[in-house]
C-alpha cells in the first residue's frame, strides 16, 4: 500500500469511494513546510502547515490520473513521515489554477518543487 497525504477533494470519503476500489482513508494528519493556497483546484505553497489525512491505496495510477501528473497539472513528490518511512502527496502548479503562489528557483515547476523539499524540513506528522 502507498500512503498518500490529501488535503482538498480526496479528503471527502464519498470522492475517494467513487475513484478507488481498495483504500483506507486514514488518521487525520498535518503537513508542516506547505501551506494550502485555494485556486481552480486547492494546492500548496511553501511554508505554513495543511490540515489533511493519510490515504493508503495501491491504485496510485489512479490518482496520478484524477490529479493531472501526466498533463503536468500536479506533480506527486514523497515526503517524510515523522515517524518513519514516506507518503506521497500532490502539489499543484499555481499557474494553470489560478493560485496565489510562488514557488522559489528558476525553472520547471516540477523542480522547482523537489529543489524546495530537498532544502527546507517539510514532513508529515498524524494528528493523535
Amino acid at each position: 500500500m502507498v500512503r498518500v497525504f490529501v488535503y482538498g477533494t480526496l479528503t471527502d470519503p464519498d470522492r475517494v469511494e467513487s475513484l478507488l476500489d481498495r483504500y483506507e482513508l486514514g488518521s487525520e494528519a498535518t503537513l508542516h513546510g506547505l501551506r494550502r493556497v485555494e485556486g481552480r483546484y486547492p494546492t500548496l505553497a511553501p511554508g505554513g502547515r495543511t490540515e489533511g489525512r493519510l490515504l493508503s491505496t495501491q491504485e496510485i495510477g489512479r490518482l496520478d490520473a484524477y490529479e493531472g501528473v501526466e498533463s503536468d497539472l500536479y506533480v506527486r513528490v514523497s515526503i517524510p513521515l515523522s515517524e518513519g518511512g514516506t507518503a506521497e502527496c500532490y502539489v499543484g502548479d499555481p499557474e494553470p489554477l489560478g493560485a496565489d503562489a510562488v514557488w522559489p528557483g528558476d525553472g520547471p515547476f516540477e523542480d522547482r518543487v523537489r529543489a524546495y523539499l530537498s532544502e527546507e524540513r517539510v514532513v508529515i506528522g498524524r494528528n493523535e
